[in-house]
């Protein structure tokens, strides 16, 4: 499985560096006037991954989206592992490559604010990495169960429009050549809807791996964003839960009705 582990490392590296990337410009020098430039870069970034690696591993760069196709039987699950690795792999290697670009701004950024990394107060730059759900600002509350329900429901969404639009049986479907332009829209769609609540994972290897980078260059556990399991219900298996209800439900339902003629 050599070619399916290089298609979901490079495309979950792609990814995660357009992604957290975007998102790290948008901290350090406060590029972005909103949620909906991030979510578009994120939505790009994911249409070019998808491009690059779809007839290497079906571009599922996702642990969420890799459980659900499994789930649905439309990929093995003795492949699953490899997926996961690969996945898990890009998302880490990108994280210390957007920490390598930006390494001499983040301590700028850190030093002009008298911020001490590892301490509580570094999660404003621990963010560029991983998502925190309890330090939205704003007029957000978000506990920890609307945290999962958030990162479950916007998994599910993303899901079920990636089963409609790759299923052969909807014939509203787009043609195979823009179907990364339609997932990556509905990626972008989704961060802007739940963003300002998790800012919006929906990817446990975009999460994690990253989330990793920054533990290991600094932020220790203030990279992770409870002492209270919260990093493993919201971003892990929120996602998962997500997307795999999305599978029992396009499979038990919207499949057998796209497919009856009558």
């Amino acid at each position: 499985m050599t070619k399916e582990f290089i298609g979901e490392l490079l495309g979950t590296f792609i990814l995660v560096l357009f992604g957290c990337g975007s998102v790290a410009v948008s901290v350090l020098f406060d590029a972005y006037s909103g949620i909906f430039q991030i979510g578009m870069i994120w939505g790009i970034g994911v249409m070019l991954a998808i491009y690059l690696t779809r007839h290497l591993s079906c571009a599922h760069l996702n642990p969420a989206v890799s459980v659900a196709m499994v789930i649905s039987k439309r990929m093995p699950a003795n492949k699953l592992p490899v997926y996961i690795i690969a996945q898990l792999t890009g998302a880490i290697i990108a994280g210390f490559a957007i920490y390598m670009l930006f390494s001499p701004s983040i301590e700028a950024y850190e030093s002009a604010r008298g911020i001490q990394r590892g301490a509580a107060a570094s999660t404003d730059t621990a963010r560029m990495f991983g998502e925190y759900y309890q330090n939205q600002g704003g007029t957000a509350v978000v506990s920890m169960p609307l945290a999962i329900a958030a990162e479950t429901f916007g998994t599910f969404i993303l899901l079920l429009l990636i089963f409609a639009l790759t299923e052969g049986c909807n014939v509203g479907r787009p043609t195979d050549s823009v179907t990364p332009v339609f997932i990556g829209l509905t990626v972008a769609s989704v961060i802007c809807l739940i963003a300002p609540l998790t800012q919006a994972g929906l990817n446990p290897a975009r999460d994690f791996g990253p989330r990793i980078a920054a533990m290991v260059n600094g932020w220790g556990s203030a990279a992770f964003p409870d002492s209270c399991g919260g990093f493993f219900f919201v971003y892990i298996l929120g996602p998962i839960a997500g997307g795999s209800i999305a599978a029992i439900f396009f499979v038990r339902v919207l499949e057998p009705l796209m497919k009856n003629k009558n």
